[in-house]
């Protein structure tokens, strides 16, 4: 039996002490992470999902934003301080991808496939995880790592403003990535017979 996908998928982890240490060019970088959306699965091929790949000042500028927005919104100091270093961590990488999903491609679905109009948005988010699901194991197997982050929607219309994003993207996700400077620890899984239910006949 052919292991090797399920060993890219082992090797994807989320790594978090990341460095500019990647022997990849932007532009090959680039092209593995436009790659891996287009032949991400989406709902009767809709293709929902945009994404927005930022490099150098590009990409601290999203984290400096972020930054920006939990000062004006948190009121602890110490918590502040502590989301301020998790965030200037991410900085520490080569780049950052932006998760979008278009919600005028999802209308769309819906007026096209109207018995299933209910479902396109949850469709929509399958489809976004795919492709980040894609991107992430892509870059693994290309030794570069890689987080998922969730500051939306508390950045979304820095991000907007930022960079000249059309109003029917909703950013979903930021992913940064770079050189693994430190691998990941080990990961604990559920018992088998907590998620997996099998009937053979």
């Amino acid at each position: 039996m052919n292991n090797s996908f399920i060993d890219l998928m082992t090797q994807r982890r989320s790594i978090y002490a990341l460095g500019k240490n990647v022997p990849q060019s932007k532009e090959e970088i680039t092209t593995l992470i436009k790659e891996a959306i287009k032949q991400s699965p989406t709902a009767f091929n809709n293709q929902t999902t945009r994404a927005v790949i930022l490099f150098g000042n590009s990409s601290d500028k999203v984290w400096d934003m972020t930054i920006d927005v939990l000062r004006s919104i948190m009121s602890d100091d110490d918590a502040f301080e502590q989301s301020k270093a998790r965030v200037s961590s991410f900085k520490n990488g080569i780049g950052t991808i932006l998760y979008f999903s278009d919600q005028d491609a999802i209308e769309e679905s819906k007026k096209q496939f109207a018995p299933y109009a209910q479902n396109m948005h949850d469709w929509s988010e399958q489809g976004l995880g795919g492709a980040q699901f894609s991107v992430w194991t892509t870059l693994a197997s290309n030794n570069i790592g890689a987080n998922i982050q969730h500051y939306n929607p508390i950045i979304d219309d820095q991000v907007k403003e930022a960079f000249d994003i059309p109003e029917n993207w909703v950013l979903r996700a930021q992913m940064p990535f770079g050189s693994v400077e430190n691998p990941a620890g080990d990961k604990d899984f559920l018992d088998d017979s907590t998620r997996f239910k099998v009937f053979e006949d």
